[in-house]
């Protein structure tokens, strides 16, 4: 018996029958609406969310647990926006730092022995663009032609693309005909317009987010969607943000995973929040998981949530983990997470997996198993 169904077995006051309907849906594997997600999360106890939760993911995948041998390449911290939840953008001179051609190409070499993916974001730099990074990935593809390059938030290609005049649908052409495989989920932040507007006013909106990663699936180039949460929004505002996400996949299906990001209070202008609890965290993505029934992967970010609260998700919808790091990002690092370098190991992964009761299966970027573990 899981966690979760220890917990739940003690709940036995479920004697709400809005609730009890909701529950029913969820177990029948039935889509529920954005009321009765409201409902479930400000109603069910997080136990009982847990169970639910973690029948959907066990329905989708089992007993697996994925995880991916990665690197993240973090090019610059120099960016335009002041967003007010940032910690990773450099406040003087002194702090900042960009990488040639030839350094990020030195790092993919240190590592590329033991990587099957690198994952390439950054600030958005004033004077980089699309011309810069297209013989980039060119090379990068070249000399390692199966690693696979995920690469850009949407923020950044919205600017790296309109900067070198090109218009979207033709900019991620020539990114894909280059070497780029697949984007990652960053930039999406909150959808909420009022949140956005206090928070980075001179970030892209939502819809434009929303429109280059519908662009980019109609291509083929297939990514994956984020939420941060923790700081000013509020539920409904979180619910609003899965709803988006989950008309868009109906769209598209072009989203591999979706991603919880937690807001870190450490080293920017929102230091005054107090960060979200883990009971918190959780139900965050155990409503995840419930609410996006078209997204087959839900993942847990560990160098954000630290790896016990990563790992206790596993029981609350997560099956991802991302990846072994190698101690190659200092975005979270930098607000305050817990693993000031963080790394681990393919053997820790596995023994930390399988601590859980789970069964560790090394993937590539699109959630082709490599290897299942022993």
């Amino acid at each position: 018996m899981s966690l979760p169904e220890k917990m739940a077995s003690c709940c036995n006051n479920i004697s709400d029958k809005k609730l009890d309907t909701i529950i029913s849906k969820v177990l029948n594997f039935q889509r529920i609406s954005l009321n009765e997600a409201f409902y479930l999360y400000t109603h069910a106890e997080l136990p009982l969310m847990g169970y639910l939760s973690n029948k959907i993911r066990e329905f989708k995948n089992g007993n697996n647990t994925y995880y991916i041998k990665n690197i993240h390449l973090e090019y610059t911290n120099l960016c335009i926006n002041k967003c007010a939840f940032c910690s990773f953008r450099s406040k003087t001179k002194e702090d900042s730092w960009e990488l040639s051609a030839e350094g990020i190409m030195s790092i993919i070499k240190e590592n590329a022995s033991s990587i099957n993916e690198v994952h390439i974001v950054g600030g958005i730099h004033p004077e980089k663009d699309l011309n810069f990074w297209l013989p980039v990935l060119r090379s990068i593809k070249d000399t390692y032609p199966t690693l696979h390059i995920k690469a850009f938030t949407a923020a950044e290609l919205d600017f790296l693309i309109s900067k070198a005049g090109y218009a979207l649908k033709k900019g991620l052409a020539l990114l894909k005909d280059n070497g780029l495989d697949s984007i990652p989920g960053g930039g999406a932040e909150i959808f909420d317009e009022d949140c956005r507007k206090k928070l980075f006013p001179t970030k892209i909106s939502a819809k434009k987010w929303l429109a280059i990663h519908k662009a980019a699936h109609k291509i083929n180039i297939p990514s994956n969607a984020t939420m941060l949460y923790g700081h000013i929004e509020t539920i409904s505002q979180r619910l609003k943000h899965l709803d988006i996400l989950r008309n868009l996949q109906d769209n598209t299906n072009g989203f591999n995973a979706f991603i919880p990001l937690k807001f870190k209070s450490r080293n920017n202008a929102l230091s005054y929040i107090k960060e979200s609890s883990i009971i918190e965290d959780l139900k965050v993505f155990a409503v995840s998981r419930i609410y996006l029934d078209n997204f087959q992967h839900i993942k847990a970010y560990w160098p954000m949530l630290g790896k016990d609260t990563a790992f206790l998700a596993l029981d609350f919808g997560v099956d991802d983990m991302d990846g072994t790091i190698n101690n190659t990002t200092s975005i979270y690092s930098r607000a305050g997470a817990t693993d000031q370098k963080p790394q681990m190991s393919e053997t820790e992964f596995k023994d930390m997996i399988k601590v859980h009761r789970r069964i560790p299966v090394e993937r590539n970027a699109v959630y082709d198993a490599v290897i299942k573990g022993n």
